[in-house]
């Protein structure tokens, strides 16, 4: 049990997240993330944990664990071509993960999302939340129209709008 862990955890709030990722910021990523999907089939969710509850640190959930667990709960593997992915963040432990469906993930490998992951969490280090989610959006957006290009979706499969957990 990591005691700094569990502390950081606890006075890690709504917050932080609010000073993070202010309404605004909200706004413009879900514009970015109905831009991105205009090129390609591919779904993106965008979700803002600001800490993870007691329960999980007792059970020493990591971030990866904790994405996983809302890439099924929001759904993203859902998607019809199985290009559904998600970008979580965790703010208590600085932490950026993103999960890929299968369609995606096997012809991008992990390699090419763990490189997104470090690009955005170096931005939030330096206090550029908003810009680094952003690129996020956009880089994972290049993987999508890369694979799956001009291939866009009939409907709009997932919301386009962040999730606040």
């Amino acid at each position: 049990m990591n005691v700094r862990r569990i502390l950081r955890h606890w006075f890690t709030g709504d917050g932080a997240r609010r000073r993070s990722f202010p309404h605004a910021t909200l706004e413009r990523i879900e514009a970015a993330v109905a831009q991105t999907e205009r090129t390609h089939s591919g779904q993106v969710r965008f979700v803002v944990e600001a800490a993870l509850d007691t329960q999980a640190l007792l059970a020493g959930q990591s971030g990866r664990e904790r994405a996983i667990d809302v890439f099924s709960l929001l759904r993203v593997w859902d998607t019809e071509r199985n290009n559904g992915v998600l970008v979580y963040v965790l703010l208590a432990d600085r932490d950026v993960e993103i999960v890929a469906d299968r369609g995606i993930h096997r012809l991008c490998g992990p390699g090419a999302w763990e490189s997104v992951c470090r690009a955005m969490e170096a931005e939030f280090r330096a206090g550029r939340f908003e810009h680094g989610a952003l690129a996020g959006i956009r880089a994972v957006g290049e993987h999508l129209e890369r694979h799956f290009p001009g291939e866009v979706a009939e409907h709009n499969e997932l919301p386009d709008a962040p999730v606040l957990m």
